[in-house]
């Protein structure tokens, strides 16, 4: 089969890279805004007609939530208008297309895991650019998966994992959230899902069903306690404070409370997921060879 992925150069578009070398029987074509500006609707248009892929998987996305607070146009182009013009015209060139959304669409004032069904109602810029994105694809396509994930780190690019890693070397102590609780998610994990409902549908062209999915790692913690794993995992000294989100202001207000429940693609495609914890070990060993 032939893949295009989208936003390559990212933590899950390096992830995918790591894969193809796995999965030596699909063709990939791996673009960044150098080979394809996605918000462009005639260059998204041409490539697609040329391609005629198979399978268009969507990795790039604006994603400094602060940012967005005050960046709000940059940040709709990318995580809304340019989903609605890649799976218009995947739409148009039959290249079944997959995205990736995120938590920030729900408001984490609930106290159960997040079902896809259940109201959206997101309080950032990030959050509302996101959900955009999700109507956009799902009012102009009928072959798209939509896959929500959470806490995204990788042992590629920046994140929350590699940037506690560098505090807990050169600090003593830091103030880490306690009141935000959710579920990590190793981006290679995600990669790994996204290839196996690929796969998937090379076997069987009808198993590939259309809608939204939600994907993290298995398990539930806090920052904090996400810290304290990623410390003890570098064997790092360095204390950990908690501390309330109100100690600690930024300008993208974020969910609560924003664990995903997971049933419905464990269902639907079978994939079994890791426990966030057996992830972070995982990823941790890898930043540690790099070394």
């Amino acid at each position: 089969m032939k893949i295009i992925i989208t936003g390559s150069n990212g933590q899950l578009g390096n992830e995918m890279r790591v894969l193809a070398t796995k999965n030596n029987q699909h063709n990939f074509i791996f673009t960044d805004v150098a080979e394809l500006d996605i918000t462009d609707e005639n260059a998204v248009s041409e490539f697609l007609k040329s391609q005629q892929a198979d399978f268009l998987v969507n990795c790039a996305a604006y994603t400094d939530v602060n940012k967005a607070e005050s960046d709000t146009e940059k940040a709709r182009l990318i995580n809304a208008i340019a989903p609605s013009i890649l799976a218009k015209n995947c739409q148009k060139y039959n290249t079944k297309f997959i995205h990736i959304s995120t938590d920030y669409v729900f408001d984490g004032k609930t106290y159960t895991p997040y079902q896809e069904i259940d109201k959206t109602s997101p309080e950032s810029a990030y959050g509302l650019t996101k959900l955009d994105g999700e109507h956009a694809i799902i009012s102009v396509s009928e072959n798209y998966v939509i896959i929500r994930t959470a806490w995204l780190y990788s042992s590629f690019g920046k994140n929350f994992v590699k940037t506690m890693a560098t505090l807990g070397k050169s600090k003593q102590e830091i103030n880490v959230v306690f009141d935000q609780i959710g579920t990590p998610t190793y981006a290679a994990d995600l990669a790994s899902a996204i290839m196996e409902i690929i796969n998937k549908t090379e076997q069987n062209p009808e198993s590939f069903k259309s809608g939204i999915y939600h994907f993290s790692n298995e398990g539930v913690c806090s920052w904090y306690d996400f810290t304290i794993a990623i410390m003890q995992q570098f064997n790092l000294n360095c204390k950990i404070n908690p501390i309330h989100t109100s100690e600690y202001p930024t300008q993208a207000k974020r969910p609560a409370y924003s664990v995903l429940d997971k049933t419905k693609i464990k269902t639907e495609y079978g994939i079994s997921i890791p426990h966030w914890y057996e992830s972070l070990k995982k990823c941790v060993q890898l930043l540690k060879e790099e070394k």
